[in-house]
């Protein structure tokens, strides 16, 4: 079946699309796509990681068309972060 991996850093974005067999967990997509020789730094007992912007667990079973997304931890209080409006200047 054919699954997509995201990550995604400051400055480098990752999005492929793999096939993997029937019965694949979360894990089992990250490992086939490369994204931890990529990027040796994921530690994927500490990240979460979700499909579909939804946390699941490594364990996870897939299904076609599932995007798995590796993500950071936030490293800043959203609430502080001035916010962009439509046009691209400061509130």
């Amino acid at each position: 079946m054919q699954i997509g991996v995201a990550y995604s850093e400051p400055g480098q974005q990752v999005w492929m699309t793999l096939e993997v067999p029937d019965e694949s967990t979360v894990a089992e997509a990250i490992e086939r796509s490369g994204v931890l020789q990529q990027f040796p730094h994921i530690d994927l007992s500490a990240q979460k990681v979700g499909v579909f912007g939804r946390l699941v667990k490594l364990d996870a079973a897939l299904k076609p068309g599932d995007r798995v997304e590796i993500y950071r931890a936030i490293i800043c209080d959203p609430a502080t972060v001035p916010r962009k409006d439509q046009d691209g200047d400061d509130d």
